[in-house]
């Protein structure tokens, strides 16, 4: 309890971030999102993997120029395949080999195109300072009834060579409790409450996959944490794993439902 408790303070300041949007909200992003990948890729150190630190923080200030410039998806795809040759010259050095760039590009991925979706949420739709706090309520609301409802019912093991506290009945209290707060959002913002119960529902589960996906990373590379921003209470990363995967979520229903 204590622990989730610190890591919503942690998160206190990207909220205020988020209030304020525009400029303030992609440098913290951007800062973010460093901090992040470098955590993923210190990470796979442990198994002698020698990711390429400066594409990962490239492509961050990229996404701080995109999004302050308003500039269009095509940027994106001429930056990784620029970073993608200039990758290629350590391994024809022979100083890098191919799981090296492959590790680095996955981070890219899945840290940096994926977060950078809260941002697009919040500019790309017109009410897009309001759809944006969906992705943090079906992530922490998620994560909170899960606590509970795992802590008071829990008798099931959901995947326990993966995370081994996470139980059944605390993944069902997830996706109960995010669907009954993201109705209570929709109903009082006046969202369509059929798009809501969709995105509460099956939001929760890709939290949870988030979840169980960054913690199956963790066991494979042997750590228990990805970082110590709070020693004995993980890193950025570890704050934002759910986070990663309801984002983009989030911003496709509202795209193909909503707008």
């Amino acid at each position: 309890m204590k622990t989730r408790v610190i890591a919503g303070l942690l998160l206190v300041p990207l909220l205020i971030l988020i209030i304020l949007g525009g400029t303030p909200l992609y440098v913290g992003e951007a800062i973010i999102i460093s901090m992040a990948l470098h955590e993923f890729y210190k990470a796979f150190e442990e198994k002698d993997i020698k990711p390429l630190y400066y594409i990962g923080y490239i492509f961050s200030i990229y996404l701080l120029i995109k999004n302050y410039l308003k500039l269009p998806i095509a940027y994106t795809y001429t930056i990784i395949f620029i970073l993608f040759l200039i990758s290629i010259i350590p391994i024809l050095k022979v100083k890098r080999n191919i799981i090296d760039v492959i590790v680095t590009f996955f981070g890219l991925f899945y840290i940096g195109v994926l977060i950078d979706f809260i941002v697009l949420t919040m500019d790309d739709f017109a009410r897009g300072n309001i759809y944006v706090w969906l992705i943090f309520i079906i992530a922490f609301v998620t994560d909170i009834f899960a606590y509970f409802a795992g802590y008071l019912f829990g008798k099931h093991k959901l995947i326990p060579k993966v995370s081994p506290k996470k139980t059944i009945e605390g993944s069902v209290g997830g996706i109960l409790g995010s669907t009954l707060v993201c109705l209570a959002f929709g109903y009082f913002f006046n969202i369509d409450l059929k798009v809501i119960v969709f995105l509460g529902f099956f939001g929760s589960i890709i939290a949870q996959f988030g979840d169980l996906f960054a913690s199956s990373i963790k066991r494979y590379v042997g750590i228990k944490d990805y970082g110590k921003l709070i020693p004995g209470h993980g890193g950025v990363l570890d704050r934002f794993d759910s986070v990663i995967l309801v984002a983009p979520f989030v911003y496709s229903v509202i795209n193909l439902f909503i707008k």
